[in-house]
């Protein structure tokens, strides 16, 4: 299996998942008009039009993590009713119609976000991805650079993930080894982070260093039947018999219905 031909599967989606539920929420931080002295904000600083659209944004919010998208979607509509300068609700409506698959609406609300603030590195995350999404991977490329250009950026591990995941769609798999390790130094936590890597050297032939980023995974409890297969061919790929039989008895005991289980009963090793 190529490795575009995983990233589109299940892995990928694993992945969009990840970023989707991750991009609607800094972007609602720090958002308040700046008051005229240099105080701390507060809420009472924040003009009454702002506030209500905020509230209508957090609920949309809430809707579109727990998968009820079109609800969502109409809240969204709403808090943009009663303040169509909210670039927020521009980067989480686009988030929308990216989940909707609707990606001439998704680019036209993150172009109207990036119109009225055009360095939002949230903005430039969440357009990039739905930019590779189309493989239209130069410009996606070009939004998670503009985004990493922001010394003020929080999510910088995860930009240099999707970068990372879009430089590989389009076979640039060195370029996309540099990113995904720049993302594992900042957080070497994320398991997303740890499988497309370990996937990525696997698919290049290098095993040994695929070995260390997926054994960190399936000796965690984040483990699951994809990081397990994994782990399995590239122990596999190394002679590691032992420690092959190891993973399949685990993939056996606790994802019996599993593809990847099937694939390893029938030795499919190189599928």
């Amino acid at each position: 299996m190529r490795l575009t031909d995983a990233l589109n599967g299940r892995a990928g989606r694993w992945l969009l998942a990840a970023c989707l539920a991750l991009s609607a929420l800094p972007a609602l931080q720090g958002c308040a008009s700046a008051p005229p002295t240099d105080d701390i904000v507060t809420a009472s600083d924040e003009p009454e039009l702002r506030r209500r659209a905020r509230i209508r944004l957090q609920l949309a919010v809430g809707y579109f993590e727990q998968g009820k998208t079109t609800v969502a979607l109409d809240e969204v509509k709403q808090s943009l009713n009663i303040d169509p300068s909210f670039v927020d609700a521009y980067n989480l409506r686009g988030l929308i119609y990216t989940r909707l698959n609707d990606m001439r609406l998704a680019e036209e609300s993150f172009r109207r976000g990036l119109a009225l603030s055009p360095k939002d590195p949230n903005l430039l995350q969440n357009y990039g991805w739905m930019l590779c999404q189309q493989q239209r991977i130069d410009e996606g490329v070009q939004a998670f650079d503009q985004a990493l250009a922001n010394p003020t950026y929080i999510d910088r591990a995860k930009t240099w993930l999707t970068k990372g995941l879009c430089q590989a769609r389009g076979g640039r798999t060195q370029d996309a080894e540099d990113s995904l390790r720049h993302s594992f130094e900042l957080d070497a936590r994320n398991p997303v982070t740890g499988y497309n890597l370990a996937l990525l050297l696997y698919q290049r032939g290098q095993y040994e260093k695929s070995l260390f980023y997926i054994r960190r995974i399936n000796n965690s409890e984040l483990a699951n039947a994809e990081t397990l297969w994994l782990g399995i061919r590239v122990e596999h790929r190394l002679g590691n018999r032992v420690a092959r039989d190891q993973l399949g008895t685990q993939l056996r005991n606790r994802f019996p219905s599993s593809r990847e289980l099937s694939l390893y009963e029938r030795g499919a090793f190189y599928e």
